[in-house]
């Protein structure tokens, strides 16, 4: 099984272009579906069915894996042997009709237009790092991008005079991402003085730099969002990937249309934009609620004067 997994994981690498992260998260979730099978004195592929596979998310949930995380196991699964029926390893598919987890509908967070001000103005300008933290924290609203993505950036990327950068997402597919003026101005400063203080004489293209000159890593751009956050009083637990909420969410609620924000985000699907216009009608849904005199109940109105 090694020697197939192992010409899998060079499949997605060379024909299927997928992300390393893909390959990292698929690499994962088949090491612990290996782990079950072994668990289990399954010696073959060709010796799992379907009750085997509907036993293994039945463990799954036993361990407390929550359904979104099953859902992806599942799904790595399926690309698996999806690639052993197209090579002729097997001649049934286990996973075939095996349904993913029914998931909860779950809206995704975002900031308030006040937080989101709050947070970006909490690094100090003046230091390189508090500079570099700012204009992470500018683009990272400014254009919606992974963090993955951000930190992946390298400076002939990214144009100040035109306000673009060109980035290269999921499945590899590249984009053009927009930037308003207070990135702009923030990318300009930390460019031109903090990083070339961060970075000294090191020959190093990454846009983000550590303070030795090194490329910023996802883990510590969570870190200090953790961190400026807390700094800027938000109590919720807010990450990379709430600002790529909250700059969608914001769009669409400035009027914003969905096929520009689905063409920034790099949804390949617009059904993966949609969500944000759930979350800007449940929105709707607040303000009406807390502004309308007759939307808590007739009790909470003005009682009509009778003649």
């Amino acid at each position: 099984m090694q020697n197939i997994f192992n010409r899998y994981i060079n499949y997605l690498e060379a024909e299927h272009n997928a992300s390393r992260y893909t390959i990292r998260n698929y690499t994962a979730d088949l090491v612990d579906f290996f782990s079950f099978l072994k668990s289990q004195n399954i010696v073959s592929l060709n010796e799992v069915d379907k009750k085997l596979i509907r036993n293994y998310l039945s463990f799954l949930l036993e361990q407390g894996f929550v359904k979104i995380s099953i859902a992806r196991k599942l799904s790595a699964i399926r690309s698996f042997y999806r690639y052993l029926m197209r090579e002729e390893i097997i001649t049934t598919n286990p996973v075939a009709d095996i349904t993913f987890p029914k998931l909860d509908k779950r809206l995704p967070d975002f900031l308030s237009s006040k937080e989101i001000l709050r947070l970006l103005n909490t690094p100090d300008p003046v230091t390189p790092l508090g500079q570099r933290d700012r204009s992470l924290l500018e683009l990272l609203y400014a254009s919606g991008l992974r963090v993955s993505e951000i930190v992946g950036l390298d400076m002939d990327k990214v144009d100040l005079e035109t306000c673009e950068i060109r980035v290269r997402g999921k499945g590899s597919r590249e984009r053009v991402v927009l930037m308003g003026r207070p990135a702009q101005s923030a990318l300009y400063l930390y460019i031109t003085d903090g990083r070339a203080r961060l970075i000294g004489d090191k020959r190093n293209r990454a846009l983000f730099v550590t303070r030795g000159g090194r490329r910023l890593t996802e883990r510590r751009v969570q870190r200090l969002l953790r961190k400026h956050s807390a700094a800027a009083g938000i109590s919720r637990g807010v990450h990379p990937h709430m600002l790529r909420h909250t700059f969608a969410t914001h769009l669409l609620d400035g009027g914003a249309d969905l096929r520009v924000v689905q063409q920034l985000l790099g949804h390949a699907d617009l059904s993966s934009t949609q969500i944000y216009t759930h979350v800007t009608r449940s929105q709707a849904r607040k303000v009406y609620l807390s502004a309308h005199p007759l939307a808590k109940g007739r009790q909470d109105a003005e009682p009509h004067k009778k003649d």
